[in-house]
């Protein structure tokens, strides 16, 4: 099964799994090779237009927290199935009127070869106190370059997508 399958298989699980009136919608289901990240979109408050800035980000806050709490011991059912089905770790979050928490992320260690260069960049972030580690530094180059390549990652996961399929249609060993 190649990775496409496999996220339409999981995206389908979940969509199937979790309890009606949980989200508005379908989650967001993202899928890597180690861990499976579920985010819902959770109404609104009625209340938050009229707010100042401040309550609204500490209402939208509040409902996450809410939700997370009244749901933890479900959620953390849910993944294990989920876990046991698929062979991946399940982490879960939630997105209220563009505020988006995640409740639990996986960290997963990451084996890479920098030459000098690559890692003066890395120290001069760590000795700019903009992170704590040449770890937590990579991590921010890679949330920076995210941020900033969004259209071109995606166009690069599409075309991967297409590729997939290809060999999907193709001939089988």
């Amino acid at each position: 099964m190649n990775t496409s399958e496999a996220a339409d298989r999981l995206r389908g699980w979940f969509a199937g799994r979790l309890p009606d009136g949980w989200f508005e919608g379908a989650p967001e289901v993202v899928v890597d090779r180690e861990e499976v990240s579920v985010v819902g979109r959770l109404p609104e408050p009625d209340a938050a237009p009229d707010l100042s800035e401040t309550e609204r980000s500490a209402l939208l806050a509040g409902t996450a927290q809410r939700f997370r709490e009244e749901t933890r011991d479900q959620r953390i059912a849910i993944a294990r199935e989920a876990e046991h089905a698929f062979g991946h770790k399940v982490s879960w979050g939630v997105e209220c009127g563009g505020h988006r928490e995640m409740f639990t992320t996986l960290s997963v260690p990451v084996m890479t070869r920098l030459r000098q260069p690559e890692r003066r960049v890395l120290d001069t972030l760590v000795e700019a106190g903009v992170a704590r580690s040449r770890s937590d530094a990579l991590a921010w180059c890679v949330r920076l370059v995210g941020k900033n390549t969004d259209e071109w990652l995606g166009e690069l996961r599409s075309a991967l997508e297409h590729v997939e399929r290809a060999r999907a249609a193709g001939p089988k060993p």
